[in-house]
């Protein structure tokens, strides 16, 4: 276990309550009350970790009941908190590295897709260019057999 501490830089952001793991005991804070235990869910380097955390905690407050009734002030406020975990989880170690490779493989995928739409692209437009210069070389040529045509006829 950590020391305890109320450095808001590194506390951590997302969490939900977690069970109170084996072997260790509930402590209580600086304002004297026994510490909720929480479990990190923000993907970040503390993915899966527990922690204790202040029953008065700023960032825990009450959850209201309904828009119109409002549950009763916390006592002060209290910044405790101390990591229980020391290391991440295994779970949450695979999940970041899974989370990694489906973020490599898909930025993967998007250059792939991108490079084939171009590629695509660049084959439509030499497909257009080629079209065109055989309309000209069509249009040429009529026009060469309506002016001999024409020669013929005034020939006549």
């Amino acid at each position: 276990m950590s020391l305890p501490c109320s450095d808001q830089s590194i506390r951590p952001r997302k969490m939900q309550s977690a069970s109170l793991p084996r072997g260790v005991e509930a402590v209580r804070c600086w304002c004297g009350d026994v510490c909720k235990v929480k479990e990190v869910t923000d993907f970040s380097d503390w993915l899966g970790m527990k922690f204790f955390m202040c029953a008065n905690y700023e960032s825990d407050p009450p959850e209201s009941i309904s828009a119109y009734v409002r549950p009763p002030s916390p006592p002060p406020l209290c910044m405790y908190y101390r990591w229980i975990d020391t290391e991440m989880p295994d779970w949450a170690v695979t999940e970041i590295l899974e989370r990694g490779r489906r973020a490599w493989a898909s930025l993967d995928l998007e250059e792939r897709r991108e490079k084939a739409e171009a590629e695509e692209k660049a084959e439509q437009k030499k497909e257009w260019e080629d079209y065109c210069v055989e309309q000209r070389a069509f249009l040429d040529e009529m026009k060469r057999k309506n002016q001999e045509e024409k020669l013929r006829l005034e020939e006549v």
